[in-house]
């Protein structure tokens, strides 16, 4: 285009109708409800309940605006907003749930566990990176994230070895980390975190996996390390698979970076982002996101190293454990 010259724009398309409710009743016609449940033929069933589901809508909504209403009118004096019930306010009671993180019996326990010599040392982690016997092309693609993602660490092809000789190796050679990849489908599967010499090792299933080059407009890397962060781990299971992720990164912090990893449960589904963030004033603040991306499940929790034939189980996932949508264990 010559200088000056317009982009040719498109024609715009049709605006956008507003849903304008036909019931301007508060609740749903009892008559209908009556007539839906007591029909049995197919599609008059299936007309009625589309009635009622267009009822419910503006029925709610009718409610909503009689709300705000009453809320313009009544203003500093109107009734405080309801609490939405969500599936976090409606979590069943559990006992393991940590109140206080000061409670004595928690820090005698934490004192003498297989992390303590970490927080106590400050000591700076030394991890091993391994796959299964052939990687697919996404599973190289993890690793590579990963041995950016988690510092000091070093790759080493799988070859024809198993876990326990991997692991003896590791022992021999002072790493205090395994971490393993394994694929299916093409895709990486499997995320298992061994810490050494004494164990625990956690069993995580790996989901929604995205490399920093698939990302829209990541932010440039670089070699600090990243501060951390860890929410909603309120079991004392909880604290165990935090303490092992947080023994994957230096004691030290390197705050010149502007770096952080974020580890967020929700619903025992544990979403890994990283992000570069910018102190615009004292209460804005920009962020952007580095990569990698992943979701972590936890399946099973180990006492001492790998061992699928004689290992202890700490905590095992099964299929009661996914019944109850309102039950979470992390």
């Amino acid at each position: 285009m010559g200088k000056g010259a317009r982009s040719k724009r498109g024609p715009r398309g049709p605006a956008k109708k507003q849903h304008a409710p036909r019931h301007r009743a508060a609740e749903v016609d009892p008559a209908l409800v009556e007539l839906y449940r007591s029909t049995r033929q197919p599609v008059k069933k299936s007309q009625l309940f589309e009635q009622l589901r267009e009822q419910k809508k503006d029925a709610k909504r009718v409610r909503r605006e009689a709300r705000e209403r009453e809320r313009k009118q009544l203003k500093e004096n109107a009734p405080a907003k309801a609490i939405p019930k969500t599936k976090e306010r409606l979590r069943r009671p559990d006992v393991t749930i940590v109140e206080e993180k000061d409670d004595a019996e928690i820090v005698r326990d934490e004192a003498d566990d297989e992390f303590a010599a970490y927080y106590k040392e400050a000591r700076k982690p030394s991890i091993l990176i391994t796959t299964g016997e052939h990687p697919c092309f996404r599973t190289k693609q993890f690793v590579k994230e990963a041995l950016w993602l988690f510092p000091n660490s070093t790759y080493r092809p799988r070859k024809d070895y198993t876990l326990k000789e991997i692991t003896q190796f590791c022992i021999n050679r002072e790493f205090t980390d395994l971490v393993v990849i394994t694929d299916r489908l093409k895709e990486p599967y499997n995320l298992i975190i061994s810490h050494l010499p004494e164990g625990p090792t956690a069993t995580f299933r790996l989901s929604n996996f995205m490399a920093h080059a698939q990302l829209k407009d990541p932010a440039p890397r670089t070699e600090h390390y990243p501060e951390l962060i860890f929410k909603n781990f309120d079991t004392r299971l909880g604290r165990r698979i935090h303490r092992m992720l947080e023994c994957l990164f230096p004691a030290t912090r390197d705050y010149a970076g502007r770096a952080v990893a974020t580890f967020h449960n929700q619903r025992d589904y544990i979403f890994m982002r990283t992000h570069r963030y910018i102190f615009d004033s004292l209460e804005a603040v920009r962020i952007q996101e580095m990569g990698p991306r992943f979701t972590m499940r936890l399946l099973s929790l180990q006492l001492g190293t790998f061992d699928t034939q004689f290992g202890e189980y700490e905590w095992f996932r099964k299929k009661e454990h996914d019944s109850d949508k309102l039950e979470w264990y992390i």
